[in-house]
């Protein structure tokens, strides 16, 4: 795995940027639920990976305190981190929202109906 950088970093939230800059233009649904849809997966969606990610700087936080007597304070700035992981883990059921949705638009098509050349 590429070592990390504050910069690659950067570069995903600028994808995202992008991205919300290309739905605001009103692309088809169909195209916009695509894109959307790998940033709500329910396994390695955003809010899951926000969620692990805010889990595992807590953790660091935790285990390498710096010597002072503001323990408390780095205590309660855990807590707030911990608290936002869970937040952002409760919004892992976006996924369901991409599917209904889909199944909506899917439903809403208009159905073709194939005939012959000759029939009118």
């Amino acid at each position: 795995m590429p070592h990390l950088t504050p910069d690659s970093v950067h570069a995903a939230t600028e994808t995202l940027s992008r991205l919300t800059e290309y739905l605001r233009q009103d692309p088809d649904p169909a195209e916009a639920l695509a894109l959307v849809e790998p940033l709500l997966d329910e396994y390695t969606g955003l809010p899951v990976q926000l969620a692990d990610a805010l889990r595992a700087l807590a953790r660091i936080v935790q285990t390498h305190r710096p010597d002072t007597p503001l323990d408390h304070k780095v205590d309660l700035l855990v807590q707030e981190l911990r608290s936002a992981a869970w937040e952002q883990t409760d919004q892992h059921t976006l996924h369901y929202v991409i599917d209904d949705l889909r199944a909506l638009y899917a439903s809403s098509e208009p159905t073709r109906t194939v005939g012959c050349g000759s029939c009118r």
